[in-house]
């Protein structure tokens, strides 16, 4: 039996989550679903609508919330300023000059637009590299809404697992490289998990099927980096 302090101490915990990190009790709850039975997550929203009958978040919401926590992630790693590392010394040397401030200067500006703007830009890309697929290879017709809501979903089943690793990913090295790989793999298994008689028929197609997803996931996510590079130069340079 529940009592109304626990009640309240319930209230209050889910209080505390919506308003620090946007996440409330259908959130947890649709995060908790969505690891242990994504496909019958999946079915509730594209069968029930975007709150799965009022069961769940809804995917976008979700989504969004996920990605803040992403970002939060990023500043405490110390944002983005690494990437530009890729550059050349002699090229990052002669923006330094065209932009008339120190090293130290360009630098911040680079690394504080691109750790604002990295998961707002990088976000919606892998939507729009998901939607042509899930469209396509969905059971139904799907339109334009119930697409983009099928590739919130899979997003979501993909980042809410991701986000313990996403710590240990984030950077350079040895951990990141295998950090990235298990990502890799954990974004086919969550395809196989959650689109199981949507998606694929047989084990062999739903595996291929994801590869084929996580694949132009990584396309998208090379061209946003690209995109995210521009991005940190401008900042420097103009800011």
């Amino acid at each position: 039996m529940t009592t109304d302090g626990e009640t309240t101490r319930k209230q209050a915990f889910k209080d505390l989550s919506e308003d620090a990190l946007g996440f409330g009790g259908a959130d947890i709850r649709t995060a908790r679903d969505l690891l242990i039975r994504p496909r019958l997550v999946l079915q509730a929203w594209m069968i029930e609508g975007p709150t799965g009958g009022g069961v769940y978040a809804k995917p976008l919401k979700l989504y969004l919330a996920l990605n803040a926590i992403l970002m939060l992630i990023v500043f405490l790693r110390g944002g983005m300023g690494g990437a530009l590392d890729q550059i050349p010394a002699d090229v990052i040397a002669s923006l330094v000059a065209q932009s008339g401030k120190s090293r130290d200067a360009f630098m911040a500006d680079a690394d504080g637009w691109m750790s604002f703007l990295t998961v707002p830009l990088m976000a919606p890309l892998y939507a729009l590299a998901v939607l042509p697929f899930v469209r396509w290879w969905d059971a139904e017709t799907l339109g334009w809404r119930r697409g983009f809501r099928a590739s919130f979903a899979y997003l979501n089943a993909w980042t809410v697992p991701m986000l313990p690793l996403f710590w240990f990913i984030y950077g350079t090295g040895p951990v990141a490289m295998m950090g990235s790989v298990a990502l890799f793999v954990l974004g086919v298994v969550t395809f196989v998990r959650m689109g199981r008689g949507r998606w694929y028929r047989g084990v062999a197609a739903g595996i291929g099927k994801g590869l084929v997803l996580q694949i132009a996931i990584n396309l998208m996510m090379m061209l946003g980096s690209a995109l995210m590079m521009v991005i940190g130069v401008l900042a420097g340079l103009l800011v």
